[in-house]
């Protein structure tokens, strides 16, 4: 899975960040377990989903001031 572009983010409905956070979240869970077996290939993909996952966030958080 590649970086998430801020303006697909934008893009997304409520309910869809959510759902993003959710399976990002899900996946750095799995990328820790298999870092602590040794089956992690890919070890920059940790830092990026924890970044994907800050970014949706952010994008949420101004939306929200946004609307009010």
């Amino acid at each position: 899975m590649a970086e998430m572009k801020v303006e697909d983010i934008r893009a997304m409905t409520d309910d869809q960040r959510e759902d993003a956070v959710l399976n990002l979240k899900k996946e750095r869970f799995n990328l820790r377990f298999q870092r602590a077996t040794g089956q992690l290939e890919n070890t920059s993909r940790l830092r990026e989903a924890r970044r994907d996952i800050a970014r949706i966030k952010t994008i949420a958080a101004q939306q929200r001031a946004k609307k009010k």
